[in-house]
Parts: structure tokens; sequence; C-alpha cells
């Protein structure tokens, strides 16, 4: 969540932020208002504490008449002891609910507005001509069915719509892409974690999901537990609560788990294949860090996924994302977007976003600070920021950006060692 006191102290900045995300700015002045009336009634309610210990003391030392009066007022002032207390958790109550809803703070260059008001960073390579090669592309799951890699027809029969089994060498190409993914982050010096896919509420709220509205979650009410929408949020509950000790550099994970999605507010949108789909498999990378390391763990975030995307030769834009798309947490977000050549666009393979500390805040994970002299000093907030090394999706770009005319499917040179040797999908008979 954000900082009270830096908000109290810079309204305007806050405001600004959610404009840029097109959102009302007026809960800025709310949370400034139920800030003064819980500081106010804990102010009231701390007098009247001081009053009543003293009145106590008095009270002990009268006796008779005196004493039985004096006996009267204690009682009043208990009760007006607890009516402020009473006081003083409601403001206090308020202000978390207002402070909670309220998304992290932009950082200064994020481009204001919504979906497609991103800002192109760059171009990588350069889509085929499939026309100068004589062919037209199929669609990823045209070629899935040719290669026997994709199932859709029989996942709908098991599960239903968006749900798909990969066979053959579709469930050979999704364990290639992960280990080189995770190989990856080995050599980057991550800890793989394999990570839980059911969290409680308070870790899912905690990453910054909401998990009273948001349609996008799956619930399990008789467990109050949630299925996780991706590995950043058992990542990020991990530390909760703790005290890390940050001084030889960031804690970096590397999270390999199935993720599940409703996709609510997807209907009729990429129905046709495994581009929206309500469960997949992902690496995702997840850090912990100083604030003012942050940005730079950014960098280098981004420059991981694009070395992962440049492994499956694929063309590709990196934008970034507009204020009015960051979820909730993210101050900053990077997507890198593979060419699609069957629907003429790109599309998102990776993202990376540093959400500074408003995770930390709501997980209460801190780092001990160190004094001039070296000694302990007091704790603060850390940073944490995710980004995706590799997922179920990439086989959509690998099929249709490296197929064959007969439909068949060269395997990128970097992902040969993964699938046996095998240097192309071949068609079933």
């Amino acid at each position: 969540m954000i900082d009270v006191s830096d908000l109290r102290a810079n309204p305007e900045k806050y405001k600004a932020s959610l404009r840029a995300r097109q959102l009302d700015d007026g809960v800025v002045e709310q949370i400034i208002s139920s800030d003064a009336t819980r500081r106010e009634a804990i102010t009231t309610f701390e007098n009247l504490r001081a009053e009543q210990n003293a009145f106590g003391k008095k009270v002990a030392q009268a006796k008779g008449e005196e004493k039985q009066a004096l006996l009267a007022e204690v009682k009043q002032l208990a009760a007006n002891v607890k009516a402020a207390s009473a006081a003083a958790d409601e403001a206090q109550a308020l202000q978390d609910e207002l402070v909670r809803a309220m998304p992290n703070l932009i950082e200064d260059g994020v481009p204001a507005g919504g979906e497609e008001d991103f800002e192109l960073v760059k171009t990588v390579g350069t889509p085929r001509d499939f026309e100068a090669e004589g062919f037209t592309p199929r669609d990823h799951l045209e070629i899935g069915e040719l290669i026997g890699a994709i199932d859709m027809e029989r996942g709908a029969k098991v599960s239903g719509a968006r749900f798909y089994f990969l066979k053959g060498v579709g469930a050979m190409l999704e364990l290639a892409i992960l280990r080189m993914a995770m190989d990856q982050a080995l050599a980057a010096g991550f800890t793989p974690m394999i990570t839980p896919t059911l969290v409680r509420p308070e870790t899912m709220a905690g990453t910054g999901f909401d998990v009273k509205h948001d349609a996008e979650i799956y619930q399990l009410p008789e467990d109050d537990l949630y299925l996780v929408g991706t590995s950043e949020v058992p990542l990020a509950g991990y530390h909760a609560s703790e005290i890390l000790d940050l001084q030889d550099g960031p804690l970096r994970y590397a999270g390999w788990s199935s993720c599940y999605r409703r996709e609510a507010g997807s209907h009729g949108k990429d129905t046709r294949g495994i581009i929206r789909v309500h469960q997949f498999n992902k690496v995702e990378m997840f850090v912990y860090t100083t604030v003012e390391e942050a940005d730079a763990e950014h960098q280098r975030l981004l420059a991981w996924e694009e070395e992962m995307l440049a492994k499956i030769e694929v063309p590709y834009r990196v934008i970034d994302t507009a204020a009015g798309d960051l979820g909730t947490s993210a101050a900053r977000k990077f997507d890198c977007e593979a060419w699609v050549p069957t629907q003429e666009t790109f599309r998102e393979l990776t993202s990376t976003s540093n959400c500074t500390t408003y995770q930390a805040r709501r997980l209460n994970i801190r780092e001990r600070t160190v004094t001039e002299d070296g000694g302990k000093g007091p704790t603060r907030a850390v940073a944490t920021l995710n980004g995706t090394l590799g997922t179920t999706r990439w086989i959509v770009a690998i099929l249709e950006n490296h197929q064959n005319p007969d439909g068949s499917v060269n395997v990128p040179a970097a992902l040969q060692p993964y699938m046996g040797g095998m240097t192309v999908l071949p068609v079933q008979n």
C-alpha cells in the first residue's frame, strides 16, 4: 500500500498518479481527512487514558464519601475512554480501507491513459514475408492440430471452454520453454521454486489483488483459499512479516507453477486456441531489493526477458505500459510482445513490473538498515519486482513464426537440446 505520510505531504503527486490511471483523484482527500480524524481520535483516547490513570491514583488515596464520589467519576471516565478507543479503532479501520484500495504511485515518465496509450520502447526483428515465400500462414491451433500438439476439443469435453490438452510435441515444447527459462534463471543467480497454487486471502490481498471484487480470481469458499493467477502471489507472501538482509544484494526467486484465471472480462476475445485460457504454466521471476536498487533491477529483469525472447527467434517489441493499464500494485510495467503472423499484430508474451514498496507494506516485509558507524538502523519496507520468463502462450509465437508450408514447425536452435535434439516438429499422418 502507499505511504500515508508521503501522501499527506505530497497530495498532488498522488492525485496526478490517479488521473494518469484514469481514476477519480477524490480518494486522496478522503485519505487525508480520515487520517486527520484517526490522529485526532487517537490523541483524544491517549489524553483520556492518561487522565484515567492519574484519577486512579487519586481514588486510591481518598476515603469515605469522597472516595465514593470519585468512584462515580471513574465510572464515567472509563466509559469515555472506551468510547474514545472505539472511535479511534473506527477511524483506523476507515483509513485502512481507503488506503488498501488505493493503487500504487506510478513512476515518473509512465505514459498516462489506457491500454492503447503505451509508449513504444523498441522493436526487435522483422516479421516474415509469407507472401514472398509463396504460402499463407496457418494459425497456431491449425498447426498444433496438424503436428499433434494441441487438443482443444477434448479439453472442452473434460473441463469446459478455454481448457485444452497439450500432447506429444506440444507437451515437450512447453516443458522445453519452461526448462530453458529455469536454466537461464539459475545462471543469473535465481533460486528455483516450485510454489503453492492455493493461497490464503491475506496473501492474495497482500500482493495487491482485490479478493472481494476481482472476477478473474478462482476462489474455493469452503477452504477460504484462492487459486493463483501467477506465482508472484506465493513468492510475495514467502517473506511476509519478515525482516530481510539485503546487504549482499537482492533476493531473487524463479517460481514454476500452474496459473489459473477466469478471463471473466474477455468473452468473445481470443476464444480460438491457447492465447487466452483458464489454466497455463509459467516461470516467473520475483525479486526483493532495496528501494534505491529497484529501477536498475527492473531494467535487469527486462533484459533477462529479452534474452529469452532472442532464444526463440521471434520478432517482438517492448512497450512502456500506460498508467491506466497497470495493475494495482505496479508503479511501472514493461511488456514484451511477440509478432503473431495470422493476427498481424503483437501479443504479450512477457511483462515485468516494479511494485516499489507497495506489496511489502501490505505484507509487512522489511529490511534492517545500517547506520553510518555500522550498527543496526531502523527497519524499512523493501521493494518487490516481478517478470515473466516463459509461459504456455509462447507456443503460439513459436508455431506461427517458425511454420513451414506443409504445417511442420522448425524448432529454434536454443530449444533443440530441450527437445531431445528435434529440429522439426513434423505433421502427423
